[in-house]
């Protein structure tokens, strides 16, 4: 069974089985006509064309088949586009199809016949995301609205001078004479020359790239022999929303998030030369990187788009596999889950499992930060030392707060923060512009989430008599360092004082004296949207997660096991992931990028050698191979051995606290012995056998919530409350009467039961739509119908039956 999209779920896209100049398997014995599109479902087909297989009863011919198709009216025979193609299967490219609904109909001399209906969308998109983001800037060469231009073509190679580093300008007229060569994983050594074709899809930038020998042809029947079939798909850093075209990626890791630590851009960087130097081609969109567009939607939409494109330009595909830091990997885990098929593995890095959960995390951060750097908590004589910060906020230290909120938070959901495309007169502003562009993940992402309810408007949008997106952030009922209160970090004082006077933000993220409260109909759009990943899809997918400690760079290591525990609640296990856990900040070991590229390829090649008829999520577990699991490297290249997690020793850090990190883990984490002075992540039930993950996770790599009492999940947006209980754990002094009284005001709807799934909880519903027929919106999304399937024909009267 060959990893396609088709193959996978039969909602999803690019399914091509076999690789050109095999043999494919003898179809199966039929008695009627069969036609189906095989580079995407048939009614999400863009760009005027199609790859259409047909599939003819037992002891039909093929010089016996007539083809037509009819849109508008009009009817044209396009038999000539079909044959007997290298794979052994009936092909052809369908061109010039009408934008709407497309009749293709084949018809044997006997009379026998089916017919599919092909929907067709433009080159500029939408298919299923909705109406687009407005307004929106195109790049200067685009030849319309949409824009739209033909792809440019250009040449890189690989240079034998150890001194250039990467890929060079190759200009084919003029050949170099410092061409290195590569030999494939499939044996094909050639010179080191890449194509590049960039081009525009859905109003923005993809790449393809692929080795190529511009000497000879490329048909796609028959590629040039070195490409394996395979495809790679780097994805850039961030999460952020664009008014204009942006860039496709061209590695792993984009630079939108500069980490100061130079060995993570050139680890990341060297995956996208290994896996075309073995035969990859790789393709990446700008929408799918979230540094430009945080959507889930547009992103799936325009990979679907661009790997129709290549199906049907390029050749046949086997498998997909992802790789990507931070947004790479938000990207990844959250497509996966929304619209399973698309990849078929994900190499995720310094990974996030959406964008909304560590955003509750860093609007908690957001807020802290406004109380612990303000004279208000000198007040009464709380002082607050770093170290007691730092407990309430889940870390070792401040800086990762300050990180995520000045480097993430501001720019990703700040109604009021620039944003390419857009001038400062076209932005909102509250007072001057309140029709203006709202420069928010949120509000660039209205159709998932929907507009607020009329009876919650602003002055603001009831001046402008629509209301903005529904924002699912909330933190009432979170009771703040409530795990740092029971440890005996913090004081009664010190635990109402902050609880008092932390407030919450407004539609606008502006600071207010209430707490935030979530749009309930925007919080279940994100559960069934995928925007918060539940992990509900993903069995089908296999993936390796390789990643290190985080030195205060909003980046906490615990996101990966967030993700296994999510896993795990959704199938009972977690078996089709892996994690890699190393002491090279954030991404593990320099050599983890490149070997866990190269293992993610030999566990999907033997899935795909298993032709047994079992689910294909059994075949990801059982065909996982014995030398790919978890696994820990105590120094930078050196593993632990049989895949057990070891604590993980950090001088980095422990010299940045002065020295302060053994008394911060005691006192975040009481099960810990103090002696080991080590950074222990919250990792597994095996982890050096301290205890299971529940026991683990109140380390430096917790979250706000997480130390207000809320379990590994992390994905409980608005929590459920419970009556405020003085009979509840508030430490070994409790609260005195004043205190007591003061948190009641605070909590006069009770506190956070963390024991129930948040309100609005449900598994993400796969492959919604969010667009009608005539292209209205739908918010909240709809799922889409059942892929079209061809019907038969009754034969024509006086024919053979």
């Amino acid at each position: 069974m060959r990893l396609t999209a088709a193959g996978i779920a039969a909602v999803c896209a690019a399914a091509v089985l076999v690789p050109a100049g095999a043999s494919a398997a003898p179809a199966p014995a039929t008695e009627t006509l069969k036609i189906e599109t095989v580079s995407n479902r048939a009614d999400l087909i863009s760009d005027d064309d199609a790859l259409v297989r047909v599939t003819l009863p037992t002891g039909a011919a093929v010089d016996d088949l007539t083809i037509s198709l009819k849109g508008d009216g009009k009817k044209r025979d396009v038999t000539d586009a079909f044959a007997e193609r290298p794979n052994g299967q009936i092909e052809g490219i369908v061109s010039d199809l009408r934008v709407g609904t497309n009749d293709l109909t084949a018809r044997l001399t006997d009379g026998r016949g089916a017919r599919l209906t092909i929907t067709n969308h433009p080159r500029g998109g939408p298919i299923f995301s909705g109406p687009q983001l407005q307004p929106w800037r195109c790049q200067p060469t685009a030849t319309d609205e949409q824009c739209n231009q033909e792809p440019t073509i250009s040449w890189l190679y690989k240079s034998t001078n150890p001194l250039l580093d990467g890929l060079q300008t190759y200009d084919p007229a003029k050949p170099p004479r410092d061409v290195a060569k590569t030999t494939t994983d499939e044996g094909v050594r050639v010179p080191f020359i890449v194509r590049v074709e960039t081009g525009y899809q859905n109003r923005d930038q993809y790449r393809i790239a692929v080795l190529w020998q511009p000497d000879q042809e490329w048909q796609r029947w028959t590629p040039q022999e070195q490409w394996n079939n395979k495809l790679f798909i780097p994805h850039g850093g961030s999460c952020g929303v664009d008014h204009e075209v942006g860039s496709a990626p061209t590695k792993d890791y984009a630079g939108t998030f500069d980490l100061g630590i130079p060995v993570v851009a050139d680890a990341l960087g060297d995956s996208p030369t290994v896996a075309l130097g073995r035969g990859f081609a790789m393709l990446s969109t700008a929408l799918s990187n979230t540094g430009h567009n945080c959507n889930v939607a547009s992103a799936a939409e325009s990979l679907i788009m661009a790997k129709e494109h290549l199906v049907e330009t390029y050749g046949d595909l086997r498998y997909t596999i992802g790789s990507g830091c931070s947004g790479g990997s938000i990207a990844q885990q959250t497509i996966a889950n929304a619209y399973p098929g698309i990849y078929q593995g994900l190499v995720v890095t310094c990974s996030y499992p959406d964008t909304l959960s560590p955003g509750l995390q860093f609007s908690d951060y957001h807020l802290l930060r406004k109380y612990f750097e303000s004279s208000e908590r000198l007040t009464d004589g709380k002082f607050w030392n770093p170290l007691q910060w730092a407990a309430v906020e889940g870390h070792l230290l401040p800086l990762n707060a300050v990180t995520a909120d000045e480097g993430l938070f501001k720019q990703a959901v700040m109604p009021t923060h620039p944003c390419s495309g857009v001038t400062d007169e076209e932005r909102y502003d509250p007072e001057t512009n309140p029709g203006g562009v709202r420069c928010s993940i949120i509000d660039g992402s209205i159709n998932i989430f929907g507009p607020r309810p009329e009876s919650d408007w602003t002055p603001q949008e009831k001046q402008i008599g629509r209301g903005f997106a529904g924002s699912p952030l909330d933190n009432t009922g979170v009771q703040y360092g409530l795990e740092a209160l029971r440890a005996g970090v913090i004081t009664p004082a010190q635990f109402v004082d902050v609880n008092e006077k932390i407030g919450g933000l407004s539609i606008d993220v502006q600071p207010r004296p209430e707490r935030s409260t979530a749009d309930e109909t925007a919080l279940a759009n994100a559960y069934r949207s995928g925007m918060v990943n539940t992990a509900s899809n993903m069995g089908d997918v296999a993936i390796i997660d390789h990643r290190g400690p985080d030195p205060g760079i909003a980046h906490d290591a615990r996101w990966a096991w967030a993700m296994r525990d999510r896993l795990t609640r959704e199938q009972g296990h977690a078996d089709n992931q892996v994690i890699w856990y190393g002491v090279t900040p954030l991404i593990g070991d320099p050599s983890y990028s490149k070997e866990a590229l190269l293992a993610m390829d030999r566990w999907l090649a033997e899935v795909e050698k298993d032709e047994r008829d079992v689910p294909l999520a059994d075949k990801v577990v059982q065909d996982r191979p014995g030398d790919i699991h978890d696994r820990c490297t105590q120094t930078q290249g050196i593993s632990s051995k049989d895949g057990l997690f070891l604590p993980v020793a950090d001088p980095l850090l422990d010299d940045l606290t002065g020295g302060a990190l053994d008394g911060l883990n005691k006192a975040l984490n009481p099960v810990l012995d103090p002696a080991l002075n080590l950074v222990v992540d919250p990792v597994s039930d095996v982890v050096c056998g301290l205890g299971p993950v529940s026991d683990l996770v109140k380390t430096d790599l917790a979250t706000p919530r997480i130390m207000a009492g809320d379990n590994n999940y992390s994905d409980n947006a608005k929590c459920h409350l419970k009556p405020l209980q003085r009979t509840d754990d508030y430490g070994a002094f409790g609260l005195d009467d004043k205190q007591w009284a003061r948190l009641q005001a605070v909590f006069p709807d009770g506190v956070c039961d963390y024991s129930k799934p948040g309100i609005g909880f449900s598994k993400t519903v796969p492959w919604l739509t969010y667009q009608s027929e005539d292209g209205s919106v739908v918010y909240g999304g709809t799922p889409m119908a059942d892929p079209p399937i061809s019907e038969p024909l009754a034969p024509r009267p006086g024919k053979r039956s």
